[in-house]
């Protein structure tokens, strides 16, 4: 392959990956398939990031009216002649994409759309003169594109009407029917349901959909994608030409993400294959009908950052993507038999849920139960099968979406649990004094009430590490002390080590992980004997604080064993 094809990082625009030397997973069978799996309305859900602008963009240069049908060569779709002869640049096409629909109040999120309408409107300027249009249609068509003060002027009803009235504007003056491409159709109902103007939006976007794919004699077919299939009843009401094809559905299941194949290829066009398995842990998972896909924007990402450096660590590149706090309103939502359930995907198990494949945003927070869909259909969980009809067996699908987990559980154990000072005063108090018992006895409460984040194939070092960190949370809290953590004394490095607002004390506390609950007494005793024969004490010493207590603490699952000894 030649090297010089620059990786599509962020560019959804297929002109622009195919003019300017980008690289392209060839995603165009998916023009195919839509002729032959014929559907007049036909709506695509997958989560974020999986390639949904892209394969739009590429609809719309495949069909419109004067494409550059150069653009499809050596593609999978420049074998079906025949194909190419009927449809290739035959149709005027509308494409919006919605993403960018929205803002702090309805009126805000409104003018968003009605740019956006009043931008695609302007494509066709000609409109404006054609000889096949009556002076009322081109006054209709200036009512979508005329300005005030440099705005689009339109009002609501204009709006609501625009899609359609376009439609049939554009079958007038071509004499063709109009493919209406609706990219991402949810996002507006999102921000809304975030932003407190729900059911304005909901209103709006019902009558421009039903205006535009209910009984409308100039459309040629349409195809929406989104996140979420938000319910017929709220949006697509009396749609009766409408074909829903899910994650969970086996047709088009290659067209969004990357298959294993082309992953493979990528990597090999690089000089990468060495890096599959790394890729495949990372992001791989992801289960679409009957084909297991990957990511294609954390695989693209990788592949760069592997290209500038051969040794870069895969990273999780959806942790700042928007909709992680998704994640972080099911675990604040959580009871403790969902915490439960949380842990056990997080050390890799499976579990079975009652999924919803329609919902509607407001009714996201009515249930957990709800909130278990959610998750599933936007990819923060996906499918090892069914069970039975609507039960689903869920599991996290690669190490990348566990990332976004443990950075929302972590977030939430410093929100909740940190927050709640009477326990954690009461434990520090114990700690001061020497108080092995009640650290032990307060301790394993926070565990209880806390979500574990290792999983079962951790190494146990790992393990130790978790739960340095949540000692290390909950000694923070003591504004007047000075913590340090892994830092050098005597001959080693102390897990722990605490400066008190008494000049002559200071804690030391070495950390332990026991594989069984027998074991915990033994990893206390290895703890202090650690402490002793490393002289962990030394550089309290030599502050000149005398006064020292020194701790082993030993953990298995959500059990401590504390053991304290005055140096």
């Amino acid at each position: 392959m030649d090297r010089k094809l620059k990786l599509p990082i962020g560019i959804d625009n297929f002109e622009k990956i195919r003019k300017e030397n980008f690289y392209y997973v060839d995603k165009t069978k998916l023009i195919e398939q839509l002729l032959e799996r014929w559907g007049e309305v036909n709506l695509f859900t997958r989560p974020r990031r999986f390639g949904k602008t892209l394969n739009m963009s590429m609809l719309k240069y495949f069909f419109e009216i004067g494409t550059d049908q150069t653009l499809f060569d050596g593609l999978y779709i420049s074998d079906n002649q025949q194909l190419k002869e009927e449809y290739m640049g035959k149709f005027p096409v509308i494409f919006l994409s919605l993403k960018g629909v929205e803002g702090l109040t309805f009126e805000n999120a409104k003018y968003r759309l009605m740019q956006l309408v009043g931008r695609e409107a302007n494509r066709f300027h000609f409109l404006s003169d054609s000889d096949r249009l009556t002076e009322d249609d081109k006054k209709i068509y200036h009512a979508m594109i005329s300005l005030s003060d440099g705005m689009y002027s339109m009002n609501e009803e204009v709006l609501i009407s625009s899609l359609k009235i376009l439609s049939e504007l554009l079958y007038k003056h071509y004499g063709k029917k109009t493919i209406l491409l609706i990219d991402e159709y949810d996002v507006p109902l999102d921000k809304a349901f975030q932003n407190g103007y729900y059911k304005e939006m909901t209103t709006l976007i019902r009558g421009m959909f039903g205006e535009a794919l209910k009984t409308n004699d100039s459309l040629q077919f349409a195809v929406l994608t989104g996140c979420l299939r938000v319910s017929k009843e709220s949006i697509f009401t009396g749609l009766n030409n409408f074909k829903v094809v899910s994650i969970t559905d086996s047709r088009f299941d290659e067209q969004f993400g990357f298959t294993d194949e082309e992953v493979q290829r990528l990597l090999a066009d690089y000089h990468l294959k060495d890096h599959i398995e790394e890729t495949k842990e990372w992001y791989d998972g992801y289960h679409f009908g009957d084909t297991d896909v990957y990511c294609p924007w954390d695989v693209v990402n990788h592949v760069d950052c592997l290209l500038e450096d051969p040794n870069a660590e895969p990273q999780s590149y959806w942790i700042n993507t928007s909709g992680n706090d998704l994640v972080k309103r099911f675990i604040d939502k959580a009871d403790k038999t969902t915490r439960n359930e949380i842990e056990r995907l997080i050390a890799g198990d499976m579990i079975e849920k009652s999924i919803r494949m329609e919902l509607t945003y407001d009714e996201i927070d009515n249930s957990i139960d709800n909130l278990w869909s959610i998750l599933f259909t936007t990819g923060y969980l996906t499918q090892q099968g069914k069970s039975e009809r609507g039960v689903y067996r869920l599991v996290i699908p690669n190490k990348e979406i566990r990332e976004v987990y443990i950075l929302q559980i972590q977030e939430w154990f410093k929100d909740s649990v940190l927050h709640n000072r009477e326990p954690i005063n009461q434990l520090l108090k114990a700690i001061k004094e020497g108080d092995a018992d009640t650290v032990e006895k307060d301790l394993t409460k926070i565990l209880v009430n806390t979500i574990s984040i290792f999983d079962t194939k951790s190494r146990k070092e790992e393990k130790e590490i978790f739960y340095h960190g949540i000692v290390l949370g909950l000694l923070r809290c003591e504004s007047e002390w000075l913590i340090q953590s892994n830092i050098e004394s005597g001959d080693g490095l102390i897990d722990i080590l605490i400066e008190t607002e008494d000049p002559d004390a200071g804690i030391i506390i070495e950390l332990k992980y026991a594989q069984t609950f027998q074991g915990l007494s033994k990893a206390c005793e290895n703890a202090m004997r650690q402490i002793r024969e490393r002289r962990y004490d030394e550089r309290l010493r030599n502050e000149g604080r005398n006064d020292i207590l020194a701790y082993g603490i030993a953990f298995c699952k959500k059990k401590c064993k504390v053991v304290v000894e005055r140096l």
